[in-house]
Protein backbone atom coordinates (compact mmCIF):
# COMPACT_ATOMS: atom_id res chain seq x y z
CA UNK A 1 0.00 0.00 0.00
CA UNK A 2 1.23 3.54 -0.86
CA UNK A 3 1.81 5.67 1.65
CA UNK A 4 -0.54 8.59 0.48
CA UNK A 5 -2.89 5.61 0.40
CA UNK A 6 -2.17 4.33 3.84
CA UNK A 7 -2.65 8.12 5.54
CA UNK A 8 -5.90 8.85 3.54
CA UNK A 9 -7.25 5.54 5.46
CA UNK A 10 -5.91 6.78 8.61
CA UNK A 11 -7.78 10.00 8.42
CA UNK A 12 -10.94 8.69 6.84
CA UNK A 13 -11.28 5.79 9.99
CA UNK A 14 -10.21 9.10 12.42
CA UNK A 15 -13.27 11.17 10.75
CA UNK A 16 -15.88 8.22 10.86
CA UNK A 17 -14.91 7.33 14.21
CA UNK A 18 -15.26 11.00 15.86
CA UNK A 19 -19.31 11.01 15.41
CA UNK A 20 -19.23 14.69 13.99
CA UNK A 21 -17.37 14.17 11.11
CA UNK A 22 -14.04 15.97 12.30
CA UNK A 23 -10.59 14.58 12.94
CA UNK A 24 -7.92 16.97 14.39
CA UNK A 25 -4.10 16.21 13.89
CA UNK A 26 -0.89 17.60 14.67
CA UNK A 27 1.11 17.42 11.53
CA UNK A 28 4.55 16.87 13.14
CA UNK A 29 2.75 13.75 15.73
CA UNK A 30 0.59 12.22 13.28
CA UNK A 31 3.41 11.68 11.13
CA UNK A 32 5.73 10.14 13.39
CA UNK A 33 2.67 8.22 14.17
CA UNK A 34 1.91 6.67 10.53
CA UNK A 35 6.06 6.63 9.85
CA UNK A 36 6.55 9.67 7.21
CA UNK A 37 7.75 12.92 6.17
CA UNK A 38 4.95 15.80 7.44
CA UNK A 39 5.55 16.76 3.76
CA UNK A 40 3.52 13.87 3.22
CA UNK A 41 0.50 14.83 5.19
CA UNK A 42 0.37 18.21 3.31
CA UNK A 43 0.36 16.49 0.12
CA UNK A 44 -2.24 14.09 1.52
CA UNK A 45 -4.54 16.58 2.62
CA UNK A 46 -3.95 19.40 -0.61
CA UNK A 47 -4.82 16.42 -3.16
CA UNK A 48 -7.10 14.37 -1.71
CA UNK A 49 -9.17 16.05 1.30
CA UNK A 50 -10.22 19.28 -0.91
CA UNK A 51 -13.65 21.54 -0.86
CA UNK A 52 -14.44 19.22 -4.42
CA UNK A 53 -13.87 15.78 -2.88
CA UNK A 54 -16.11 17.03 0.56
CA UNK A 55 -14.00 18.14 2.82
CA UNK A 56 -12.99 21.29 4.62
CA UNK A 57 -9.74 21.91 6.06
CA UNK A 58 -8.87 24.09 9.15
CA UNK A 59 -5.47 24.60 10.60
CA UNK A 60 -3.43 26.52 13.34
CA UNK A 61 0.15 27.28 13.45
CA UNK A 62 2.47 27.60 16.16
CA UNK A 63 3.08 25.33 19.23
CA UNK A 64 -0.85 23.96 20.02
CA UNK A 65 -1.67 24.34 16.31
CA UNK A 66 -3.37 21.68 14.94
CA UNK A 67 -4.97 20.45 11.26
CA UNK A 68 -8.74 20.00 11.14
CA UNK A 69 -10.14 18.12 8.75
CA UNK A 70 -14.25 18.51 8.70
CA UNK A 71 -16.46 16.13 6.24
CA UNK A 72 -18.92 18.01 4.36
CA UNK A 73 -22.60 16.19 5.27
CA UNK A 74 -24.97 17.19 2.47
CA UNK A 75 -28.00 15.62 1.20
CA UNK A 76 -27.11 13.07 -1.00
CA UNK A 77 -28.61 14.69 -4.07
CA UNK A 78 -27.54 17.73 -2.98
CA UNK A 79 -23.51 16.31 -2.49
CA UNK A 80 -23.95 14.51 -5.83
CA UNK A 81 -25.01 17.58 -7.72
CA UNK A 82 -21.90 19.32 -5.99
CA UNK A 83 -19.60 16.32 -7.20
CA UNK A 84 -20.78 15.87 -10.59
CA UNK A 85 -20.45 20.00 -11.05
CA UNK A 86 -17.17 20.53 -9.74
CA UNK A 87 -15.84 17.69 -12.22
CA UNK A 88 -15.74 20.16 -14.53
CA UNK A 89 -15.02 19.00 -18.20
CA UNK A 90 -11.97 16.61 -17.30
CA UNK A 91 -11.24 14.58 -14.46
CA UNK A 92 -7.67 12.30 -14.21
CA UNK A 93 -8.09 8.58 -13.49
CA UNK A 94 -6.40 9.47 -9.61
CA UNK A 95 -8.54 12.04 -8.78
CA UNK A 96 -11.56 9.61 -10.49
CA UNK A 97 -10.38 6.75 -8.11
CA UNK A 98 -10.20 9.43 -4.83
CA UNK A 99 -14.19 10.55 -6.25
CA UNK A 100 -15.19 6.95 -6.56
CA UNK A 101 -13.54 5.95 -3.02
CA UNK A 102 -15.07 9.11 -0.99
CA UNK A 103 -18.71 8.56 -2.49
CA UNK A 104 -18.58 5.17 -1.24
CA UNK A 105 -17.32 5.89 2.04
CA UNK A 106 -20.10 8.76 2.71
CA UNK A 107 -22.63 6.45 1.10
CA UNK A 108 -23.64 8.02 -2.00
CA UNK A 109 -22.90 4.95 -4.00
CA UNK A 110 -23.35 1.67 -3.22
CA UNK A 111 -20.23 -0.54 -3.37
CA UNK A 112 -21.57 -2.55 -6.36
CA UNK A 113 -21.92 1.15 -8.09
CA UNK A 114 -18.85 2.17 -6.96
CA UNK A 115 -17.46 -1.22 -8.73
CA UNK A 116 -19.40 -0.54 -12.30
CA UNK A 117 -18.28 2.97 -12.07
CA UNK A 118 -15.01 2.26 -11.67
CA UNK A 119 -15.62 -0.96 -14.36
CA UNK A 120 -16.46 2.04 -16.81
CA UNK A 121 -13.45 4.32 -16.37
CA UNK A 122 -10.58 1.91 -16.31
CA UNK A 123 -7.39 1.77 -17.96
CA UNK A 124 -8.87 -1.12 -20.45
CA UNK A 125 -11.69 0.72 -21.23
CA UNK A 126 -10.10 4.27 -21.76
CA UNK A 127 -7.56 2.20 -23.76
CA UNK A 128 -9.63 2.38 -26.64
CA UNK A 129 -10.02 7.08 -26.22
CA UNK A 130 -6.85 9.41 -27.39
CA UNK A 131 -4.60 10.18 -24.92
CA UNK A 132 -5.56 13.70 -25.44
CA UNK A 133 -9.31 13.18 -24.99
CA UNK A 134 -8.84 10.60 -21.86
CA UNK A 135 -9.61 12.79 -19.38
CA UNK A 136 -12.74 14.28 -20.85
CA UNK A 137 -14.02 11.24 -21.55
CA UNK A 138 -13.40 10.21 -18.32
CA UNK A 139 -15.52 13.09 -17.00
CA UNK A 140 -19.03 12.69 -19.33
CA UNK A 141 -19.12 8.72 -18.43
CA UNK A 142 -18.33 9.85 -14.75
CA UNK A 143 -21.14 12.64 -14.25
CA UNK A 144 -23.89 10.57 -16.45
CA UNK A 145 -23.17 7.56 -13.89
CA UNK A 146 -23.42 9.89 -10.99
CA UNK A 147 -26.73 11.64 -12.32
CA UNK A 148 -28.46 8.02 -12.26
CA UNK A 149 -27.64 8.09 -8.48
CA UNK A 150 -29.86 11.20 -8.22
Amino acid sequence: MRMSDLITREIIRMLNESGENTAEIQRNEFAGIIGCAPSQINYVLSSRFTPEHGYIIESRRGGGGYIRIKRVVLKSSAALMHIINSIGDSIDAMSTRILIENCLESGLVSRQVASLMAAAVSGAVMQAVPPSLKDEVRAAILKQMLLTQI
